[in-house]
């Protein structure tokens, strides 16, 4: 009995120590939850990572948990990192609508495309958030011009900087008088809470042509920095005594700070204090200045009240007395629901922009403006990563900022080489036509879906006909393609395309990137029971029923026409002329079709869909045959569909 107590004493207390586990357990997920939110609260989103991810491995509703970690990556600019979470959270049941919407987003951020599209379009049919619906629709749209951007629209070689990038972040790169002037996190020190990187500052370095794999010396640049306080994204006007630069500014003591745009000048060989220019909005973020090249015209990006969507590019004239004028939209054409900023003016007056809501490869990517309308700069200028913060210091030469795979820190700055040979762009414009049994002529077909695959016979795109039935595809150079198109009742129309040896010669390519359009057609023909088709060149040796190279060749395409068309069995039948008697004929004709039979099945069709008929000379098409052509006609191997599987 004393030991019975004992063990039951013992069981008690192993339970009551399980019990203040999972207790003190719960407590504990319950206190790094409540610290994480606390510095979500205040956008301290680096911070709330770290405790929400301790609350994570005991909490008792780990969706909502991920769900803040993902949206603490996706506020503080890492969306890339933000995907497994938002994963995590809705494989665990979370259901909160803009979660679906983000996922897609990170999806796309992390150049995961087709996944992303899929999310994407899921997201857009069922959302009921008008305002995410609407950007996942956008989104959805603007995947339709993802493969030709990748092709790569302008001819570019990039090179990180590796000599001068550093750990932290370096971006908005600026050449002032043999200097580049970049921003940087890279000064060690107390860590801005929204991401862990250190406060922004502006720096400079003596330029040189081999600033990739040698780095020259660093220097704050003068009057301008505060410590603890973002200073970043310098422009130049008057000959570079004007600078115009953004800086967190000193209103909230809680969570992140605003961004408004400062002016000083240099005068007396030193910069003088930073003042808020008028333009800024109170209630807005202002940001990435960037004046035109003969500093008339002052570009900036803002959130302000009144815009088309997040940051929205706007742009304010300076009088003769370098007074600041009203600011003014840049408008529809240039912004959209999504966020552009990061402007630049080459020196040839060219408008450039860094965009997330036009079509892209993912976050922000880079656009120059061409007849008023931005077009993506392609690969390899744009990543799946922020793309951004151009600057041209010629026509061919420049630098720009990503965060793309394979840097050295958070955002890298590169360099960029326009590239001496010139481009060709392949591509392939066709129409679809419909012809019916005994009608006079083909029509043509629109709204019909156009499938292109490659050599693997792997779908790479999808497209549908216009109103005159009319298609386009971007290519690859040296590349074999195939166009499918299918319609019940209708056999399937394939066609093969290729660039492989099509590109012309450097000295025969007139522009710096040139167009080639391969034109191509597809016909559906109407399927008809019982209606002989004759195989073309089908050729026996005298007195034999061996598949000869050359009729095999022929033999592959009905193949090609089974495989496309699994709905159908056909009769494959043998003819002769009338020389030779006809029994002989009959038995020829026999032995020809069963070996062209054996040789269809031996390609992968099934037995069952196929059989072998000879007719010998029963059924000649040149009756009274005479000269070899006419006899040639007679040996003829044809095929009919005996059977519609519905």
């Amino acid at each position: 009995m004393p030991h019975t107590t004992r063990l039951t004493r013992s069981l008690k207390q192993i339970c009551l120590l399980a019990l203040l586990a999972l207790f003190v357990s719960a407590c504990g997920a319950s206190q790094y939850l409540g610290k994480g939110d606390k510095r979500f609260e205040m956008e301290q989103y680096d911070k709330a990572i770290e405790y929400y991810k301790q609350a994570l491995s005991n909490s008792k509703d780990p969706g909502e948990v991920n769900y803040k970690i993902a949206e603490s990556y996706r506020l503080s600019n890492r969306l890339a990192e933000a995907e497994p979470f938002y994963k995590a959270a809705l494989d665990a049941g979370y259901r909160k609508e803009q979660a679906y919407y983000y996922y897609g987003m990170s999806l796309k951020a992390n150049g995961k495309y087709e996944e992303a599209l899929n999310q994407l379009q899921d997201y857009a049919s069922i959302g009921t958030n008008s305002r995410l619906k609407g950007l996942a629709a956008r989104e959805v749209e603007n995947f339709g011009q993802l493969s030709e951007i990748m092709r790569g629209k302008y001819p570019y070689e990039v090179q990180n900087l590796q000599a001068l990038n550093t750990d932290g972040s370096e971006f908005a790169p600026y050449i002032l008088n043999n200097e580049l002037i970049f921003s940087s996190t890279r000064e060690p020190g107390k860590a801005y809470m929204g991401n862990g990187e250190g406060f922004i500052d502006i720096y400079a370095t003596t330029l040189t042509d081999s600033m990739a794999e040698q780095g020259g010396a660093v220097r704050k640049f003068e009057n301008v920095n505060v410590e603890g306080i973002h200073d970043a994204l310098a422009t130049f006007a008057n000959e570079g005594r004007t600078m115009v630069f953004a800086r967190g500014n000193e209103g909230s003591k809680k969570g992140r700070q605003n961004v408004d745009l400062f002016v000083t000048y240099f005068r007396s060989n030193a910069w003088t204090e930073p003042k808020l220019l008028t333009i800024n909005d109170a209630r807005a973020w202002d940001s990435s200045p960037a004046f035109s090249p003969d500093g008339k015209t002052l570009y900036f990006s803002s959130d302000r009240k009144g815009g088309l969507g997040g940051n929205d590019i706007y742009k304010v004239t300076l009088d003769e007395n370098n007074r600041f004028g009203s600011p003014e939209n840049l408008g529809p054409d240039i912004n959209t629901p999504g966020n552009e900023s990061f402007v630049h003016v080459a020196p040839d007056g060219t408008l450039y922009i860094a965009s997330d809501g036009l079509p892209g490869l993912g976050n922000l990517d880079l656009f120059r403006v061409e007849n008023g309308k931005p077009v993506n700069m392609g690969t390899p200028v744009n990543s799946p990563g922020d793309d951004f913060s151009i600057y041209f210091q010629s026509n061919t030469r420049g630098f720009f900022s990503s965060n793309r795979e394979g840097g050295k820190g958070g955002d890298d700055l590169y360099s960029l080489v326009k590239s001496q040979r010139k481009q060709v762009n392949f591509y392939v414009d066709g129409t679809v036509y419909l012809r019916r049994d005994k009608a006079k002529q083909q029509t043509v077909m629109p709204n019909q879906l156009v499938i292109l695959q490659n050599e693997k016979g792997q779908k790479i795109k999808e497209t549908t006909t216009d109103a005159e039935g009319k298609f386009s595809f971007a290519l690859d150079t040296a590349s074999t393609y195939s166009l499918i198109s299918e319609k019940p009742g209708f056999f399937t129309a394939r066609t093969r395309i290729t660039t492989v040896g099509k590109i012309p010669s450097q000295d025969e390519l007139l522009e710096d990137v040139n167009d080639i359009r391969l034109k191509t057609t597809l016909v559906l023909n109407e399927i008809v029971k019982e209606k002989p088709i004759v195989l073309e060149n089908i050729f026996y040796d005298f007195d034999k029923a061996d598949i000869r190279p050359d009729a095999a060749l022929e033999l592959d395409k009905l193949v090609e026409i089974l495989q496309d068309n699994p709905n159908i069995s056909i009769e494959l039948s043998s003819h002769t002329d009338v020389r030779g008697s006809d029994i002989y004929n009959l038995d020829l004709s026999q032995r020809r079709a069963e070996s062209a039979v054996e040789y269809i099945i031996s390609k992968g069709i099934s037995r069952n869909r196929i059989t072998a008929k000879g007719y010998g000379e029963t059924r000649l098409v040149v009756k009274n045959a005479k000269t070899d052509a006419e006899h040639q006609r007679n040996r003829r191997t044809e095929f009919k569909v005996v059977r519609i599987q519905e």
